[in-house]
């Protein structure tokens, strides 16, 4: 663990991988593509998103707190007003900060541009491959988005937006976002100012660039037709509607090896880039993903509204300016939320509760989801809100009025959870005294914001 902060950071970057599932990036236990990062960083290999996609991560991340705290989640859609955000807490303190983005969904859209003094949305900033294909690939393959599109209201027609931020599917832009922090950086220094960035990549996300513009990964015609078509069906969780998942257990494997391959092209660069930050000698740089995907684990498919192992576990590295921690690997339940405490408390900000690296035994490791309701044609026994929680080795799920408990994911197939029986309550039975009325509070609130979504 490393000690107390002893030196504000000039800079702090957080960089995301969008959607990155924890075992993608350590397929066997161990980092890929990540040599310096690792060798440098405390690594947390029990790390936990409070949400599943990345609004409510997102929000979580910058906030501090649980999507059904901060609001913004798949049935509010929006960050509560006055809820006091990183880049603005961070602004109080002197920074110049600045969003660099290739996901739409952590703009203005629905609320995550708080505090913010620029958004650079990197769609915007490059050049688009194949425009034809991509905005007939937007309008016929993915309703949602249509729909907004199409609309004569004001505010779905800010959405329509996504029509252009859609490019992002069909080419790879991690150099664009990296070259634009290198230039922001490079002008805030010369202004004497200090920076946070916070970073997103998409590469990592649907539909999992393997190379600079979108390819399929099997060979023959027909299966590369079978992969598209089990993508579409995954962005349009078309399974959510029926009684059997149209995506067969060989494809699924197919879209899981994708992301993998994913991360494995843009690894490197990763890599690169954390170096040439640190080597500054100023800058503290948290990389890590906002939520992961599930690709057939507990029955769920994507992300949205589970609360898998692969949809919460993620990769995170902290890497002090000072150099502290170094090597250290911390291998205890944690919530990535706690990303805001930390980082508050590196430059002396009292409403940094905690720091995640010196005293990770103080995070609660609380996972939830709400139902996605896919266009109104939700099967009935997928419409239930999710709350879970780490302590040691098991998991505990709550939901429906009941409590499920399995061990933590490791390398290979998810455990299953198993129903515990009636009247049994994990947090008297399995949580230490100090931590049970924070985990009481936590699901008691959940539960009734729950009530409130129709959840």
């Amino acid at each position: 663990m490393t000690g107390s902060v002893s030196t504000r950071p000039k800079n702090i970057v957080v960089l995301v991988a969008d959607s990155l599932r924890y075992d993608s990036v350590h397929p066997d236990g161990l980092p890929v593509g990540l040599a310096y990062t690792a060798a440098n960083a405390t690594r947390f290999t029990q790390a936990r998103s409070g949400g599943c996609w990345t609004l409510p991560a997102t929000a979580s991340l910058f906030t501090g707190l649980m999507p059904h705290e901060h609001g913004a989640d798949t049935h509010s859609r929006g960050l509560r007003a006055g809820v006091p955000t990183l880049a603005a807490i961070l602004k109080e303190h002197g920074y110049s900060t600045h969003q660099i983005t290739a996901n739409v969904a952590t703009t203005e859209v629905f609320g995550l541009d708080a505090g913010f003094d620029e958004i650079y949305r990197i769609w915007k900033e490059v050049p688009a491959v194949h425009r034809k294909i991509h905005e007939v690939m937007v309008l016929i393959g993915k309703p949602r988005l249509r729909t907004k599109i199409l609309s004569t209201d004001f505010v779905t027609g800010k959405l329509s937006e996504d029509l252009e931020a859609s490019k992002v599917w069909l080419q790879s832009t991690v150099d664009a976002v990296f070259q634009r922090a290198r230039e922001t950086l490079s002008k805030n220094s010369a202004a004497g100012k200090g920076s946070f960035l916070f970073l997103n990549l998409m590469e990592t996300h649907f539909p999992y660039h393997v190379s600079p513009t979108f390819e399929t990964t099997s060979e023959g015609l027909f299966d590369k037709l079978r992969e598209v078509v089990a993508l579409y069906h995954l962005v349009n969780q078309t399974w959510l509607t029926r009684e059997r998942n149209p995506i067969a257990d060989r494809q699924m494997a197919v879209l899981r090896d994708r992301q993998k391959a994913a991360w494995r092209f843009i690894a490197g660069r990763v890599d690169a880039f954390i170096r040439e930050l640190r080597e500054r000698g100023d800058t503290l740089v948290v990389f890590g993903s906002d939520h992961g995907d599930c690709f057939g684990e507990q029955g769920w498919s994507y992300h949205f509204s589970n609360v898998a192992d692969a949809g919460n576990r993620v990769p995170l590295y902290w890497l002090r300016a000072d150099g502290d921690g170094a090597g250290v690997v911390v291998d205890m339940p944690v919530s990535a939320r706690d990303v805001f405490h930390g980082i508050l408390q590196e430059v002396g900000d009292a409403r940094g509760h905690h720091h995640i690296t010196a005293e990770p035994d103080r995070s609660l490791p609380v996972m939830q989801s709400s139902w996605y309701n896919n266009q109104g044609k939700t099967l009935e026994r997928f419409r239930y809100d999710q709350i879970a929680f780490v302590e040691g080795q098991t998991r505990f799920l709550n939901r429906q009025g009941g409590w499920w408990t399995a061990p933590v994911a490791t390398v290979g197939p998810e455990p299953v959870f198993v129903r515990m029986p009636v009247g049994v309550d994990p947090v008297e039975d399995a949580v230490a005294p100090e931590r049970r009325a924070a985990l009481h509070a936590t699901i008691r609130a959940f539960r009734a914001f729950a009530d409130e979504h129709g959840g």
